[in-house]
């Protein structure tokens, strides 16, 4: 199937993040950014093939969506991935740069860095099974194999296969001796090694993902490769992709306000619960929305101390921006005091 024509604007995407960015993360990160692509939480061929719970459940708000589906297997690849097409998802992106224990079975992740043929065996059954694009996200090398050359042979190969968009995780991962927290932090990263990629693969889409902070950051990314993708910034500092579409994808819209967030969230949160969710495993995404902010630290804190308890009110995020309101009234009454003085 020719799938490779309508693959996502990727200017800015947010990583999948195992445990944190679930549907719920999802809806709340889609209010503050309407182009931002959104990426699933890493699922396993077996967890959707064998598993008793939905592992694909979204919210149809949350689109543009990405299946990240962890695996190696080419027929149990395409049969998730047109799962995945059923069920709505835009596109499906390979796992080959998670560094887990679980890759010493060579079952996914960053092992399959070494072994590019099974990859792009991969791709080419899903993108013979689905008509949405089939993409990968990788690191630059494993262990001993850390040069530009395998980086490149591995691109190569995938590609022949007919994926046009890779995502890579500017850092190598040891599969030995670093636990997976660690291979996040403690291999350094290497921004030329990507550039130099889409040098020589100017054909191809290449987003970089690693270490990038901010959205200044990310426009001088963009001078050089396709894509950024930010992972752990943007959760612990949600409310700086209400700057996104403005400036990485000149939308004029105007931008969400922290407030409306607080009332569309509480909304949502009255919602599930109806469904049967609980309250905290929403609003626990939702601590950083006033990072930097004056009552950042008593909104993390109401949040934290009232969320976790029994029978917690499904207006949890309404109190605690009351106390976000009197700490910042506060701030600004000695401010003008100071100033009178």
């Amino acid at each position: 199937m020719n799938n490779t024509t309508n693959l996502l604007n990727h200017r800015l995407s947010v990583a999948p993040m195992l445990d944190w960015t679930d549907r719920h993360c999802r809806f709340f990160l889609r209010l503050l950014s309407k182009h931002a692509v959104l990426y699933t939480e890493m699922v396993t061929t077996g967890a959707i093939i064998h598993g008793k719970g939905d592992y694909l459940g979204y919210n149809k708000q949350e689109h543009p969506v990405i299946l990240q589906l962890g695996g190696s297997d080419p027929e149990a690849m395409a049969h998730c991935a047109a799962i995945a097409e059923q069920r709505g998802y835009d596109e499906v992106n390979i796992n080959v740069g998670c560094p887990s224990d679980r890759v010493k079975n060579g079952s996914f992740g960053a092992c399959l860095m070494a072994m590019p043929e099974t990859v792009a065996e991969c791709v080419s059954a899903m993108q013979s099974a689905i008509s949405i694009p089939v993409t990968v996200k990788c690191r630059i090398g494993i262990d001993d194999m850390d040069d530009y050359e395998g980086l490149s042979r591995f691109v190569s190969v995938v590609a022949e296969s007919g994926c046009e968009h890779f995502i890579v995780h500017a850092r190598k991962a040891w599969l030995q001796g670093l636990s997976p927290k660690e291979n996040r932090d403690i291999p350094p990263l290497n921004y030329q090694r990507v550039y130099d990629l889409k040098n020589e693969f100017s054909q191809l889409q290449i987003s970089i993902n690693g270490g990038i902070t901010t959205l200044e950051d990310s426009q001088q990314h963009l001078q050089l490769i396709d894509g950024v993708m930010m992972g752990r910034e943007i959760y612990s500092n949600p409310y700086i992709l209400s700057n996104v579409d403005s400036l990485l994808y000149g939308d004029t819209g105007v931008a969400i306000t922290r407030e409306a967030v607080v009332a569309k969230m509480t909304a949502y949160i009255k919602d599930q619960v109806a469904q049967g969710s609980k309250v905290w495993h929403i609003a626990r995404h939702v601590l950083g929305l006033f990072q930097g902010q004056a009552g950042g630290r008593i909104w993390r804190r109401y949040l934290s101390q009232n969320g976790t308890q029994k029978n917690v009110s499904t207006d949890l995020l309404l109190h605690a921006y009351e106390q976000v309101l009197q700490a910042q009234t506060k701030a600004r009454e000695f401010r003008e005091s100071k100033i009178e003085s």
